[in-house]
C-alpha cells in the first residue's frame, strides 16, 4: 500500500471570527481507506474538509503520506496528490464538460488524455456529452463530473463534501458505486455526508462529529448499531 496515500490531522482548530467551528480534532484515514464524517449541520464537517485542502485559515498539523502540509499554498496540497470535492460541486456552468475536466488536470497536463480516459471510463455518461456546456446537467451528472474533475489531477487522497446532496436515490446509488470503485482502484477517501446510512455502509471507519469536537469514532458497521446514532441519525 502507498504510504503517500495516508492523511494525518493533529489538533485541528478552525475559527470564524470569535466563533470556533472546529474545537481541536485529531484522526487519521490510512492509505486505501474510506473514513466517514457524520453529524448535524453546523457540526464542522465542511470547515474540517476545507480546512485540510487549505482553503481556510487554521491551527494544527495535517500530514500527506507522513509529510507536514498545514502551512502550504492550496495548489501545492492538490500536488501532493490531495483534491476536494466542494459541496455544492463548485463546476464551471459555462464551460464544457471536458473543458472543466481539463482544468482539474492543470497539475498533471502530460498525462491529460490517459486520465480523461480514466474520467471517462468511470463516468461514461460524460465520454457521451463531453462537448456540452456543464451548467445544462442534471444534479448527477453535475456530481460526477465534480469527483471526474478531482481525479484528473491524479489524486491519491479525496475529500467529499455531501456527494447525495441533492440527488435522487437511485443517483444516490450510483455514486456512492462510484466511489467504491474509486476507492478499489487505491484512492483514500474522506466523506462528509448526511445521508448517514449510505456513508456507514460505505465507510471503514467513522466519526461523529459535534459542536467541533469528534465525540464517537469505530468502524463504518460499529457506528451504523450504535443507539445513539440510530436514534439521531437514522430515525430509529
Amino acid at each position: 500500500m502507498n504510504e503517500g496515500n495516508s492523511l494525518e490531522v493533529q489538533d485541528l482548530k478552525v475559527s470564524y471570527g470569535g466563533i470556533r467551528a472546529v474545537q481541536g480534532i485529531s484522526f487519521s484515514v490510512n492509505p486505501g481507506e474510506i473514513v466517514a464524517m457524520i453529524g448535524a449541520n453546523g457540526a464542522g464537517k465542511s470547515s474540517t474538509l476545507r480546512a485540510i485542502a487549505g482553503a481556510v485559515p487554521h491551527s494544527g498539523i495535517i500530514r500527506i503520506g507522513g509529510e507536514v502540509v498545514s502551512t502550504i499554498h492550496p495548489e501545492e496540497i492538490v500536488r501532493k496528490g490531495l483534491s476536494l470535492v466542494p459541496e455544492g460541486r463548485g463546476i464551471f456552468a459555462n464551460l464544457t464538460i471536458q473543458e472543466n475536466l481539463r482544468l482539474g488536470a492543470w497539475t498533471n497536463m502530460e498525462a491529460f488524455d490517459a486520465n480523461l480516459g480514466k474520467a471517462f471510463g468511470l463516468f461514461p455518461r460524460l465520454r457521451e456529452r463531453r462537448d456540452q456546456m456543464a451548467g445544462t446537467l442534471s444534479g448527477g451528472e453535475q456530481q460526477m463530473l465534480a469527483v471526474g474533475r478531482a481525479l484528473m489531477s491524479r489524486s491519491k487522497i479525496l475529500l467529499l463534501d455531501e456527494p447525495s446532496m441533492g440527488l435522487a436515490p437511485k443517483l444516490v446509488l450510483e455514486i456512492f458505486a462510484i466511489l467504491r470503485d474509486i476507492n478499489a482502484a487505491g484512492v483514500t477517501l474522506l466523506i462528509v455526508e448526511q445521508n448517514a446510512v449510505m456513508a456507514l455502509r460505505l465507510a471503514h471507519r467513522a466519526c461523529l462529529l459535534e459542536l467541533g469536537s469528534i465525540t464517537l469514532q469505530g468502524t463504518g458497521a460499529e457506528l451504523l448499531e450504535n443507539p445513539k446514532i440510530r436514534e439521531a441519525y437514522l430515525g430509529h
